[in-house]
């Protein structure tokens, strides 16, 4: 009989047992599953529920259960629909009746939004963790190009030198928000649903506040509706991860073409390239191109948590079973795709001589001409004027801009002398965009400085937190 078969007096059709378990992907809560339910049980002894002889029966047979879990020897049965009732299948049978106290003033429901709320938590801090290793390895490769030069885009056009470094201190930035935001994110699941109940709370004189100190939480949820129907945190978590992915996606696609013939930026280490099946020569991104394809991948998983979200009335839904798929894969996804970013930009060449060559190239420096001539005075839009008709007299003659003489540049105006040619050198160019920000040496080394300060803090700040995924009192 189903453990809420009481009332029944049909037996479910197969198909509908195999439609209704959740025991192949929800058994991955299993861990959580066991430590929320010795946290009850040790509340249940504390309230004086159940006995101390049964508290620590029953905290016995979990730990067995664990233990067969880690060793591969339990047996999970799709008939017992999810890993709850495994569980508690399994705990009666080796420690009898006793094992059925467990559940005493705890519903399915409040212990499913525990468990998925511990195992957001953890992998929220875990993903930050990563991201602060990978916010690391940048600033590691900003250091080391601090002075190669190189071409800055915009619209995938050519526009300005600028330094390596600084356009890697610009994916810095980047995974610094997405850090910021899984930390906000890890900060605001500290509140318990264990003690919610199915919906309205318990009659048992349970003491909630004890349970979420257990479990590493600030405090118990305050609506025991809210509570268990409560799945905004998985939300967030595809949400910030589907960020971080577009981050990703954006890195990825540029490593794609820097590592092509045509822009020959980059090569990419044997380790994280393949081949063709036909063409001996080819060296294929297939790495980066996986990882531009997996953000697609957590954009779907989260249009799927939010659709099946929408139109829930409180409190809790069959459907919300369908919110743990989109979050392992999604947890899977981005935990790998952080891992083997790091280990890729590690091991990143960059071809800096041509990186340098067309630093200079395609007029680059022109907006140092519309500057020089406004720093004289002139203004700003007929500086522009005068330097578009400078470049569109190059283009037509087959010059670079470095291949004037002083004399054709009178041509268009006076206010040119001869340090005009120091000016338009791309590392005059680099250096004098000195602004809060920019990308001259001294401002990408106060980047440099305020990464190795953020890393530095939030080193300390993860280890003040870590004891908040579960608390070392279970």
């Amino acid at each position: 009989m189903k453990p809420w078969g009481g009332r029944f007096t049909e037996k479910t059709k197969d198909i509908v047992d195999k439609f209704n378990a959740s025991i192949s992907f929800d058994k991955k809560l299993f861990y959580e599953d066991i430590t929320g339910s010795i946290a009850h049980c040790k509340m249940l002894e504390k309230q004086q529920i159940i006995t101390h002889q049964e508290c620590e029966k029953i905290i016995e047979g979990l730990q067995i259960i664990l233990e067969e879990i880690k060793s591969g020897n339990f047996q999970f049965r799709e008939d017992l629909e999810d890993i709850h009732m495994n569980i508690e299948s399994r705990l009666i049978e080796l420690i009898g009746e006793d094992g059925g106290k467990l559940h005493t003033s705890r519903s399915r429901n409040d212990q499913v939004a525990l468990d998925i709320r511990l195992y957001v938590k953890k992998n929220t801090f875990h993903a930050a963790e990563l991201l602060l290793t990978l916010i690391d390895k940048f600033n590691q490769k900003a250091v080391m190009t601090q002075d190669a030069l190189m071409p800055g885009f915009t619209h995938l056009q050519q526009a300005q030198p600028i330094l390596l470094a600084h356009h890697l201190l610009a994916y810095s930035e980047m995974f610094k928000r997405d850090f910021r935001r899984f930390i906000t994110l890890f900060e605001n699941l500290n509140e318990c649903p264990l003690g919610a109940g199915a919906l309205a709370g318990t009659t048992f004189p349970i003491d909630r506040n004890y349970s979420a100190n257990l479990l590493g939480f600030a405090k118990p949820t305050s609506n025991s509706l809210d509570t268990v129907a409560d799945r905004d945190f998985i939300v967030e978590f595809i949400s910030h991860s589907s960020i971080f992915m577009t981050h990703l996606s954006k890195l990825s696609e540029e490593l794609i073409l820097w590592s092509t013939s045509q822009f020959n930026f980059v090569e990419l280490s044997d380790q994280f390239s393949t081949g063709s099946s036909i063409m001996p020569q080819k060296k294929n991104p297939d790495i980066p191109e996986l990882l531009r394809g997996k953000s697609g991948r957590v954009f779907g998983n989260l249009i799927s948590i939010l659709t099946i979200l929408k139109s829930l009335p409180l409190a809790y839904n069959k459907d919300l079973q369908e919110d743990k798929e989109p979050l392992f894969d999604t947890v899977e996804t981005i935990i790998n795709s952080i891992i083997i970013t790091t280990d890729m930009i590690d091991e990143l060449k960059f071809n800096f001589d041509t990186l340098k060559y067309w630093s200079g190239k395609n007029f680059s420096t022109a907006t140092e001409i519309a500057d020089y001539l406004a720093a004289k005075g002139v203004p700003f839009r007929t500086a522009h004027r005068i330097t578009g008709e400078i470049v569109r007299m190059c283009i037509d003659h087959s010059k670079q801009l470095s291949d004037l003489t002083l004399e054709e540049l009178h041509n268009f105006s006076p206010k040119f002398d001869s340090d005009i040619f120091t000016f338009i050198t791309p590392e005059s160019a680099v250096n004098r965009r000195n602004s809060y920000g920019g990308t001259s040496k001294e401002s990408v080394l106060f980047q440099i400085e305020n990464n190795n300060h953020f890393i530095k803090s939030n080193i300390s700040k993860l280890k003040t937190l870590k004891g908040d995924i579960i608390c070392s009192n279970i």
